[in-house]
């Protein structure tokens, strides 16, 4: 599954063509086009789908919306292991997932 995913704009390399940022999805960041917003600044929120910013977003819809991926497991989906280590590094809780700590044979992971 492909998500539109909300993020906050940390950083906008305006001499990129296209017009490109980096995007924190609540820990995880991303590289992203922000051609179809070219008036965006550095910490504002939008909501990017396959690579593409595509629409402003406030922050309290943003937040929401980011918990309840979180909740619903689409954020690991999305974004696999880097989500769960940027939340195990911010020392947020994760969810323990039996299947991820061991690999095909049975035995721990390292």
């Amino acid at each position: 599954m492909c998500l539109a995913v909300p993020g906050k704009v940390v950083s906008i390399d305006h001499r990129a063509d296209p017009l490109t940022g980096v995007i924190d999805f609540g820990g995880v960041q991303k590289q992203a086009c922000l051609e179809y917003l070219p008036d965006l600044r550095v910490g504002e929120y939008v909501i990017v789908h396959v690579g593409f910013a595509l629409q402003r977003l406030d922050e309290a819809s943003a937040r929401a919306s980011l918990e309840l991926f979180e909740q619903l497991g689409l954020l690991e989906e999305e974004f696999g292991d880097a989500w769960r280590q940027a939340a195990e590094q911010a020392g947020d809780a994760v969810p323990h997932n039996p299947e991820s700590a061991h690999d095909k044979s049975g035995s721990e992971a390292r």
